[in-house]
């Protein structure tokens, strides 16, 4: 479906058709692992498309659509027509917005679907989705290898026994899917649970947990399990972004008044922050890449919150100073080899003032790509814009989708190709380089920088796939 944001001349088409075909690699997502192990098919399409994409439902409710009414939450379960009927005739209110862009991908290429959604063919076109969804064709393992998928990265707490992936690895599939640790609830005092989580850390490693070093040492177990299970980066939602490490009497004090209850909300951010100097020092010894997502205002809606939980679109951007930040992480691991960090803003103004100084300095460090609110044709060319010129394009992790909305994926992907393409299009008209250059870049953006950044090579090449970086 032909859109004027993805118009690309004679020269950015080129580059396109140079990385079109290329693969899927994405190294870090929230897809469920479950819908992997069982292979069931999706049970319609509303609960496939709509529900499990904040994208969608966040735009939705802040046009009065109750989240209810679009079966999100444990006590609600509207009929799944009705829930495509309200999004599809709401369609205009996403147009300019890449959900628009993504889903009208997804039903092209992968249902034939070629007309814009409105009320009037609703019903339709949910028939022939739902019809879709019932042929072998278009369950979950299927669409990995339909999609061009081979290697699907999922977030997992630090808990998660990896049940899922194991039953995955037994089939033995043409794609693979790691874990990715999030120990997000077990290392922040600050997240709503911690006291239990940390609890059930001690349980899960038979650890008596009574010492910030007997902390560290449950923390190495669970990630020797996901590495075991196939994973390669950590991932830290990092709300206030401070990361001075502690002295051992500093540490203990405060994990002390934490575990007593009479820690303030400052003191759990330093705790926090020095724990991210540890996770970081951890990754130097068991090879973890750890990426760092910061810059957002979590839960802002407190009703919303306390009715539906996190994660349920409240979350805005803030201003973050990440060389505040970052200094006493990078102060500890910036300059060793073995550490690739990789930074994730919301906070487009950091890019040029921050971020990209930062990456073309520091060998640890490297940019994700344009994350949340700024993954979008705009949102990509002012990235590219902010970070080239100082960071270049070697110290990019390429581009990784971070959605739950499973057949996104390809739209995604193929969205950062295009705009990859236009970008290097447009420095080549500027004499910056010349299409060979252009080309190669093209790769590096959309595969290669991706492959490297993760050290997900070995994983591929028993896949098959040795060529790739």
């Amino acid at each position: 479906m032909a859109t004027p944001a993805l118009t690309l001349n004679s020269t950015a088409t080129a580059i396109y058709e140079s990385v079109v075909d290329l693969p899927i690699v994405s190294p870090h997502g929230h897809c469920d692992p479950r819908w992997f192990a069982t292979d069931e098919a999706f049970p319609d399409p509303a609960t496939l498309l709509v529900k499990p994409d904040h994208y969608i439902f966040r735009l939705l409710y802040s046009h009065g659509v109750s989240l209810a009414s679009l079966g999100i939450g444990a006590d609600s379960e509207p009929d799944p027509r009705q829930v495509f009927r309200s999004f599809a005739a709401r369609w205009p209110l996403f147009l300019g917005t890449p959900s628009a862009l993504w889903l009208s991908h997804t039903l092209k290429t992968l249902f034939g679907i070629d007309e814009p959604l409105s009320g009037a063919n609703a019903d339709a076109v949910y028939d022939t989705l739902d019809a879709a969804l019932r042929e072998p064709a278009f369950r979950p393992n299927a669409l990995m290898e339909r999609l061009g998928i081979v290697l699907l990265a999922t977030t997992d707490g630090a808990l998660d026994d990896l049940a899922n992936h194991r039953a995955v690895a037994e089939r033995k599939p043409p794609w693979r899917m790691v874990p990715t640790f999030r120990p997000d609830s077990v290392i922040n005092p600050a997240h709503l649970r911690f006291a239990t989580d940390l609890d059930a850390l001690a349980a899960a490693t038979d650890t008596d947990i009574n010492s910030v070093d007997a902390w560290c040492d449950a923390l190495r177990q669970r990630r020797a399990h996901f590495i075991a299970h196939g994973a390669t980066a950590t991932d830290h939602d990092v709300p206030v972004l401070h990361t001075d490490p502690l002295s051992d009497s500093e540490a203990t004090a405060l994990f002390d008044a934490v575990r007593f209850g009479t820690a303030d909300i400052a003191n759990q951010h330093r705790l926090h922050g020095h724990m991210l100097v540890q996770m970081a020092l951890m990754s130097c010894d068991d090879g973890l890449v750890m990426q760092i997502h910061a810059g957002s205002s979590r839960s802002t809606n407190r009703a919303l919150s306390a009715a539906y939980g996190p994660d349920m679109g409240a979350d805005i951007p803030h201003r973050t100073d990440w060389v505040s930040g970052l200094n006493g992480l990078l102060n500890t691991v910036g300059n060793d080899a073995r550490s690739t960090v990789i930074a994730f803003t919301l906070d487009e103004s950091s890019y040029a003032r921050e971020l990209a100084p930062m990456a073309g300095h520091w060998p640890a460090l490297r940019l994700g790509p344009p994350w949340w609110f700024h993954d979008s044709p705009a949102g990509i060319a002012r990235y590219f814009d902010r970070v080239v010129e100082t960071a270049g394009y070697g110290k990019l992790a390429g581009f990784n989708d971070d959605t739950r909305a499973f057949l996104s994926i390809p739209a995604r992907h193929d969205l950062w190709r295009r705009c990859v393409a236009s970008h290097l299009a447009d420095q080549v008209s500027r004499g910056h380089f010349g299409r060979l250059d252009a080309e190669t870049l093209a790769r590096q953006l959309s595969l290669d920088l991706a492959v490297e950044s993760y050290r997900l090579a070995p994983t591929l090449a028993e896949l098959g796939h040795e060529g790739l970086q």
